[in-house]
């Protein structure tokens, strides 16, 4: 029966690892399986969304509320 041989690692500098094997000798040949952790997807949203979102968060406003708000800003600058 074929010997196998779990060993948990962190990628090094220069996306290299290094393992060590306790049970080989020099010259053998082996094999390296390497699993990689499955990441999360990070969904893409378009700009529509992003914009419906933005704007779900904020209370709209009617044209008489923008143009009287406007109307505040301006006449705060003559004073």
């Amino acid at each position: 029966m074929q010997a196998a041989l779990r060993i948990t690692t962190k990628v090094l500098p220069g996306n290299k690892i290094e393992i060590e094997l306790p049970e080989a000798e020099i010259g053998d040949t082996v094999d390296v399986f390497v699993i990689l952790p499955e990441k999360p997807k990070v969904k893409q949203r378009s700009v529509i969304e992003i914009l419906e979102e933005v704007h779900a968060k904020r209370p709209s406003k009617t044209a008489e509320e923008i143009d009287r708000q406007l109307q505040e800003e301006r006449d705060s600058w003559d004073s």
